[in-house]
């Protein structure tokens, strides 16, 4: 059973021979092949390379298309500042949307006109050119929270929610429709499944959560099976009192970031939703010992159980041994999903 077959069959809930490994990794894997985060960013061909080098080199599952949340940003003409060798930033004091009226002229960029967009969409059929028979492909596109606050600043638009609620829904069909788009380009390239990165709906709250975000995720993520691929929702940060609603997106794979505990995210979510996740990936991922590392994995499994993907909470951090790293996938390969300790009925 190679990677693709292994993640295939966990997605349709079909016998695997060990646990599928999708850790994220960005700047590690960057680091890894000894390239300039800058050029790994804007260079398709230089990400495809690391993210390979790195699968390969530690038996990860699955390559990404992740690199940063700005290419969408970009290609509508926000302010995006580029470092030699750290993740690019956008100027929230100069944002897109910072005048809002601005909204109703903009138009969603074509992914395959040139700019970063296009770059992603080529770093897919490039994935597919060189690993699509071996490796999962995973696109990337924001969610509408996310992409929201990167367009309009995030601390304006946690205003807006409550100052002009309608324009927050327009401004989600924008973002949602956009999302779409882009998709659907990294889904004709190639890519198996579309990571959805939503961190800022982290921070709004149950209530909020539920009236404006929830129904534009769940929207996205079923444009996103109608496409005829999977979804993968990554949201960073606290997502505890959110654990209800995000198991009804109907997303494949839920990721938990790792302040959030595994055990009561599976008796929300119930068992049949594949969690990912989620050792800290500073305090254990970079600064325990391999055995830290093997501990917290194993307790992540024993309270996710079967229904499990080994990765970190959140991103694998740039200077993260690699005994360590080594660590969190030799469980993986050494444990079927069933091989963990059943929790104790209530």
């Amino acid at each position: 059973m190679n990677s693709r077959e292994r993640l295939l069959a966990m997605l349709e809930n079909r016998p695997v021979d060990h646990l599928p490994l999708m850790p994220i990794t960005m700047m590690f894997a960057a680091d890894q092949l000894g390239v300039m985060y800058g050029d790994y960013v804007t260079d398709h061909r230089v990400l495809v390379e690391a993210q390979i080098h790195v699968a390969e080199k530690f038996g990860f599952d699955y390559v990404s298309c992740i690199s940063d949340p700005a290419r969408e940003a970009a290609d509508l003409g926000a302010d995006v500042q580029f470092y030699e060798n750290q993740p690019p930033a956008i100027n929230e004091d100069n944002a897109r949307l910072k005048d809002k009226t601005a909204l109703a002229s903009l138009k969603i960029p074509d992914p395959l006109s040139g700019g970063r967009m296009f770059d992603r969409v080529q770093a897919a059929a490039l994935f597919q050119e060189k690993v699509g028979k071996d490796k999962f492909i995973e696109g990337w596109v924001e969610g509408p929270c996310a992409e929201a606050a990167d367009l309009r600043g995030i601390n304006t638009l946690m205003l807006d929610f409550h100052d002009d609620p309608a324009f927050v829904r327009d401004l989600f069909e924008f973002v949602i429709e956009m999302e779409i788009a882009f998709a659907r380009a990294q889904v004709e390239a190639g890519v198996d499944l579309i990571g959805v990165g939503d961190a800022a709906s982290s921070l709004v709250g149950p209530a909020l959560y539920t009236e404006f975000v929830w129904p534009y995720q769940k929207k996205l993520v079923d444009a996103l099976h109608a496409l005829g691929t999977r979804v993968r929702l990554h949201i960073c940060g606290k997502t505890r009192k959110l654990y209800e609603p995000l198991g009804r997106t109907g997303s494949d794979i839920i990721d938990l970031d790792w302040m959030n505990p595994m055990d009561e995210a599976r008796k929300a979510m119930g068992p049949e939703q594949l969690l990912l996740g989620n050792i800290d990936p500073v305090k254990i991922l970079r600064e325990g010992t391999p055995q830290d590392v093997t501990n917290g994995i194993a307790e992540c499994h024993r309270q996710a159980g079967p229904r499990y993907i080994v990765g970190a909470g959140c991103e694998v951090p740039r200077d993260t041994p690699e005994a360590n790293v080594r660590a969190m996938c030799e469980y993986a390969f050494t444990h079927a999903p069933d091989a963990y300790v059943e929790l104790p009925h209530e």
